[in-house]
């Protein structure tokens, strides 16, 4: 069984920055994809960023060129480099990981975690 334990939400003001950190026990996640989703009140949990085992990255289009999906293999660790937040980027942040690629379906990843808040100010 694999643990996923997310960190490193918070309130920000619109315009700044986050780094969530995700980090996984239990059994290596070297040959799974991982990734992040969101989930708004009142909204679907959505697709946000994943990178897959072999290092390539996929990303929500509202997202790109503003948030950096990478993982650290050593430290069995993933992160999501928030920047240029905007108030619609509040949501519950979730880090999950799989062995069906970057799918944008929830329901395609095996593992998630309890989720951090991220809450942007305007």
């Amino acid at each position: 069984q694999v643990q996923l334990v997310e960190s490193g939400g918070g309130v920000v003001q619109a315009g700044g920055s986050l780094r969530l950190s995700c980090v996984a026990s239990g059994r290596t996640l070297n040959d799974h994809d991982v990734g992040w989703f969101r989930q708004a009140p009142g909204k679907d949990r959505e697709f946000v960023a994943a990178i897959s085992w072999s290092g390539d990255t996929y990303y929500e289009d509202s997202v790109k060129g503003r948030f950096i999906v990478s993982r650290d293999n050593t430290n069995h660790a993933l992160f999501l480099q928030m920047n240029d937040l905007a108030p619609e980027d509040t949501a519950v942040y979730y880090c999950t990981a799989g062995t069906r690629g970057a799918s944008v379906l929830p329901s395609d990843w095996l593992y998630w975690g309890q989720g951090t808040q991220v809450t942007v100010s305007s």
